[in-house]
């Protein structure tokens, strides 16, 4: 279900960005709109994405999402209704990839959180997902892909 997942080190990646918390029952319904308006905003001040769009989680929980919807850039976007300058962060991270639907992340998620604890990788803060390949690309959900990145806690000095 996910590629063999890998540590890694992230630089600081600038972006451009909407912040959005929404129950999850209504992500669906905000998702591609916020798209539009991100790439709407972009196009409009000639900024080409480096990446393809993003969802940096900042917090989870069983009712709500809340996450910044986002596209790494060069350099910074000027502030245009919702959407503004955030990042990627700078972090240690267990990464791996999940292609298939998007109704799949959740068990991905679950397969790495699980490759995690075997590894003795303890998660720390926000979790992010690259949309790489998606309905933008191809109309085979089964060729999706989503990146996975989660922050890990440092681990403890001896």
């Amino acid at each position: 279900m996910i590629s063999p997942p890998d540590v890694i080190q992230t630089e600081a990646q600038p972006a451009a960005v909407i912040h959005i918390t929404v129950p999850r029952s209504e992500m669906q319904n905000v998702f591609g709109p916020a798209v539009s308006e991100l790439m709407a905003v972009l196009a409009a001040q000639g900024i080409v994405p480096l990446s393809a769009v993003f969802a940096h989680h900042l917090t989870t929980s069983a009712s709500d999402f809340d996450f910044e919807l986002g596209a790494i850039i060069a350099g910074t976007v000027t502030p245009a209704g919702r959407v503004k300058p955030g990042q990627l962060p700078a972090a240690r991270v267990a990464r791996t990839a999940y292609t298939g639907p998007y109704e799949g992340l959740h068990g991905a998620w679950t397969e790495f959180g699980a490759w995690m604890g075997a590894n003795g990788h303890k998660p720390a803060g926000s979790l992010w997902e690259i949309y790489s390949a998606g309905p933008q690309y191809t109309s085979d959900p089964g060729a999706w892909c989503t990146e996975l990145f989660r922050p890990l806690d440092l681990p403890s000095a001896p």
